[in-house]
C-alpha cells in the first residue's frame, strides 16, 4: 500500500512543479513586480548558487566570491551585474532569457510555457537569486 502511495505521489510531482510557475508581466525591458509580492533574500539567493542545484548559474558564469569559487566561463562573469542591470532586468533574465537575448545559451528558469523540467526555479527562489545578483555592484 505504501509503495502505491509513493508511486502516485511521484507521478504528480511534475504537475505540482509546473503549478508553481507564477504569472508575471513584462514591462519594457524587465519584470518590475516581484513574482511573490515579497522581496527576495540575497543570502538565500547566494546559497542557491552555491548549492548548484536548480540555480546552476555557476555552470556557465563566475563570481569573484570565495564562497562561490569555481564558476564556469561559457557565460559572462556576474561581477558588477547589479550595477549594470536593474532588479526588473535581472528578474526577466532569470525568468526568460530568451526574451532578452534569443541567442543566449542560458536556459530560462521560470518562464510560463515549456520550461525545462528540473531547471525551473520556484517564484521565491527567483526573487532570492535576483536579490543576490542585485548586490553584485563591483
Amino acid at each position: 500500500m505504501k509503495r502505491v502511495l509513493w508511486c502516485a505521489l511521484l507521478s504528480v510531482l511534475p504537475a505540482l512543479a509546473a503549478a508553481q510557475v507564477s504569472d508575471y508581466k513584462v514591462e519594457g525591458d524587465g519584470i518590475p513586480k516581484s513574482l511573490t509580492g515579497k522581496p527576495g533574500v540575497a543570502a538565500r539567493g547566494k546559497a542557491l548558487l552555491a548549492k548548484r542545484g536548480a540555480a546552476n548559474c555557476l555552470e556557465c558564469h563566475s563570481v569573484k566570491d570565495k564562497d562561490l569559487a569555481g564558476g564556469g566561463s561559457k557565460g559572462p562573469a556576474l561581477d558588477g551585474i547589479g550595477a549594470v542591470l536593474t532588479p526588473a532586468q535581472l528578474r526577466l533574465s532569470v525568468v526568460d532569457i530568451g526574451r532578452v537575448n534569443p541567442k543566449a545559451g542560458m536556459p530560462s528558469f521560470h518562464k510560463s510555457e515549456a520550461a525545462a523540467p528540473g531547471g525551473r526555479l520556484a517564484p521565491q527562489e527567483v526573487e532570492d537569486v535576483v536579490a543576490y545578483l542585485a548586490t553584485l555592484k563591483k
